[in-house]
């Protein structure tokens, strides 16, 4: 479809995973140094947290060193390497670029022998048989990586699975009896509790940083990542390079979040992915290889004055928006569920399931939590009239950004 103008493709959040996800990778974040990845560097449930330090000692004031000393044998270091080729591209190999440069010396265009590039990161266990959860960008494209315990054991672990979208992996040491991470509650959160980071900052072993729960539920798009699907927790705890897969925690000594991202424009920002969502897309991980994520197959902007004022007089768009706020259908995807339920352009989106929306955020949120091959219900407002359409997600499919 061709947009309107520019300052109008400022308000289309063009979202392709089946409902709000955008299809350019951010330049908000920078990566860290170890790790060839884009733009982030990157740096289970049961019971809800307790705003109260370890312990009911109220005078126990070093909560801080016994939430380490409890979760601190669970964190390890992960040394990843992955293979970078130096064949020469087939338009470096023309006889004029040869005859110039030399068949052999310093200025040879022979292809030299591949090379590998190397990594740190964190990481820690959540099974006692040598389960281990991290990031997928300190893992991206290894299939072996080096795992060191707190201890200074070292074991070859296996990457089993690693997903993107979440930028959750998981890794598997041949190990018994080992430590294991205590899991909390991320979703009772609030802002203000403190947060500790534990991790390898910089090849810093073991580092320990604390500060606050600064923020809860940023979206992709606010940390600068929105091809991610994940409502991030804010920290001002320090996370550096080397901090990525690493656990963050709350006063009781319980895994929250998996630190990963920090802001490449300002201090004191930390960004952490919810110790839910990463449960639950590591047991995808470690039963199949792969997490699976419902897809729908449209492209959708929020309504404002704005956006419906410019919507409205142009001649590129066949419908009209009747209203200054919602989640408005701009594209439907060819051949996707959403076009074979029957939803089109200038569809309103009112509810997904029982849930009321009026952000695209929501919708995808709603379409994350729904299952694949199952009916999700979705009520739009189209010519004025209330409409229920049922849509069944399929799997996001891997060459939609190819």
């Amino acid at each position: 479809m061709k947009f309107l103008s520019n300052k109008l493709s400022v308000y289309l959040s063009i979202l392709t995973l089946g409902c709000g996800m955008g299809f350019l990778v951010s330049r908000a974040l920078r990566q860290p140094p170890e790790i060839s990845q884009a733009q982030v560097y990157p740096a289970v449930i049961p019971a809800k947290s307790s705003p109260s330090p370890i312990g009911e000692d109220t005078q126990n004031i070093n909560f801080i060193a016994t939430a380490v000393q409890k979760v601190g044998p669970a964190v390890v270091r992960i040394d990843a390497s992955r293979q970078i080729s130096s064949t020469l591209p087939e338009n470096l190999k023309h006889p004029l670029l040869r005859r110039f440069f030399g068949d052999d010396g310093e200025n040879s265009l022979d292809p030299a022998p591949d090379k590998f590039e190397r990594g740190t990161g964190s990481g820690f266990i959540i099974g006692s048989n040598g389960r281990l959860i991290t990031n997928a960008h300190v893992v991206d494209g290894a299939e072996k990586v080096l795992v060191t315990l707190k201890d200074g054991k070292t074991y070859e672990g296996k990457v089993l699975g690693t997903d993107s979208f979440t930028d959750v992996a998981v890794v598997k040491i041949e190990a018994k009896d080992l430590p294991t991470a205590d899991l909390g509650d991320g979703e009772s959160l609030t802002p203000g509790e403190w947060a500790i980071a534990i991790g390898n900052p910089l090849g810093l072993d073991n580092t320990v940083t604390v500060g606050i729960i600064s923020a809860l539920g940023r979206s992709s798009s606010q940390v600068g990542v929105p091809d991610k699907r994940v409502r991030f927790i804010q920290t001002d705890a320090a996370i550096n390079p080397g901090n990525s897969g690493g656990p963050l925690l709350n006063s009781q000594g319980q895994v929250i979040g998996i630190n990963t991202a920090i802001r490449a424009d300002a201090q004191g920002l930390g960004f952490a992915i919810p110790i839910e969502t990463a449960q639950r897309i590591a047991n995808q991980l470690f039963a199949k290889g792969e997490a699976d994520h419902p897809y729908l197959g449209i492209h959708m902007v929020n309504i404002t004055e704005q956006t419906r004022e410019e919507i409205n007089q142009s001649a590129d768009f066949d419908f009209i928006i009747p209203q200054n706020d919602g989640v408005l259908v701009v594209r439907v995807i060819s051949d996707s569920p959403a076009a074979k339920s029957g939803l089109k352009p200038g569809d309103i989106i009112n509810k997904v399931g029982n849930s009321p929306v009026k952000t695209s955020l929501q919708v995808q949120e709603q379409v994350d939590l729904s299952a694949i091959g199952s009916g999700l219900q979705v009520e739009i407002l189209r010519n004025g009239k209330l409409k229920t359409l049922k849509v069944v997600p399929t799997p996001f499919p891997k060459n939609e950004f190819k």
